[in-house]
């Protein structure tokens, strides 16, 4: 039986080529880059705290796509990835949370199956019993690690879980884990809602205007947005937003809040976290943006969320 190969909404999204990699990996070593940069890290976690709240929303930045999500007494992880290496990079800053340190997980979500995103080494040794919230396409894999308890979702699908609504959303991006799979799973965000909080999880995207239809359709309070892995922009802009396109992504969203992520702790491409902050900050302000919208989290920090003001 052929297996299903999934798009994007934009069906001329140029992804990259494999003539288009290897061009890019001849170019990067006419490169050179400042990488003492390191994205600052908190001097003291909220761990204790975060293992026993159960009343108080919170987001808690573990590094990259990483995040804690605490919501209406549940514990919810996104793209949980604590490895120390990708490959052969070894990882830039450690994760805000040891792993051993996080309170028993109710649900997990998964934007897609690169390996940046999909750790099954970090899978495994989370405590509590999660639910798996996975893209059409990626089920039969978490059921052949026996995690039984996984749910797949297409875009726009919606799931109701003690309290809260989840919904799969689009994005513009691609998924590859073997030489064989290219495309045989989904990728997207993730919707969050519980009474009148909206969490919107980016995932990984390139621009597209599938933003502005998921800001027509939910009210978002805090939007996690990516906003690194974005050099060579020839290569890379149809599947990872740059800073500008990441601010042109929020604006179409109409999001309160945004909160920058997928940067700092991996070298997925050739820009480095200062420049992307940098762009970001440039960019916020060239719009003439409200900076209480903007929220650059330190590594392992928590914050108590708000349903913000307009």
């Amino acid at each position: 039986m052929k297996k299903m190969r999934y798009e994007n909404t934009d069906k001329n999204a140029s992804l990259a080529t494999f003539k288009d990699l290897l061009q890019w990996r001849k170019e990067r070593k006419g490169k050179q880059k400042d990488l003492s940069f390191q994205v600052p890290l908190v001097d003291k976690t909220e761990a204790v705290f975060l293992q026993s709240n159960r009343t108080i929303p919170t987001i808690t930045w573990i590094g990259h796509s990483t995040y804690l999500i605490q919501l209406n007494g549940l514990n919810i992880l996104t793209d949980p990835v604590w490895a120390n290496r990708l490959g052969t990079d070894k990882r830039l800053t450690p994760p805000g949370l040891p792993i051993a340190e996080l309170p028993p997980i109710d649900i997990v979500l998964i934007s897609h199956s690169h390996y940046d995103h999909l750790s099954y080494g970090s899978i495994k040794r989370l405590k509590g019993n999660p639910t798996f919230f996975v893209p059409i396409g990626l089920g039969n894999w978490f059921k052949r690690k026996g995690l039984n308890k996984t749910v797949e979702f297409n875009w726009w699908d919606e799931h109701q879980m003690s309290g809260l609504t989840i919904a799969f959303v689009p994005a513009q991006h691609w998924t590859k884990r073997t030489l064989t799979d290219t495309n045989h799973s989904h990728w997207g965000g993730w919707i969050i809602q519980h009474l009148n909080q909206t969490l919107y999880f980016v995932g990984d995207s390139g621009y597209f205007e599938g933003f502005r239809t998921i800001g027509e359709k939910y009210a978002i309070d805090y939007c996690l947005m990516p906003i690194g892995a974005y050099e060579p922009e020839w290569f890379m802009a149809a599947q990872h937003v740059s800073p500008e396109d990441a601010v042109k992504a929020f604006i179409d969203t109409r999001s309160k809040v945004m909160i920058p992520m997928h940067y700092g702790a991996y070298r997925l491409a050739d820009d480095t976290p200062k420049e992307a902050l940098d762009r970001l900050q440039a960019e916020w302000e060239s719009k003439k943006l409200d900076g209480k919208k903007l929220t650059v989290m330190k590594i392992g920090e928590t914050i108590q969320m708000e349903t913000p003001t307009t």
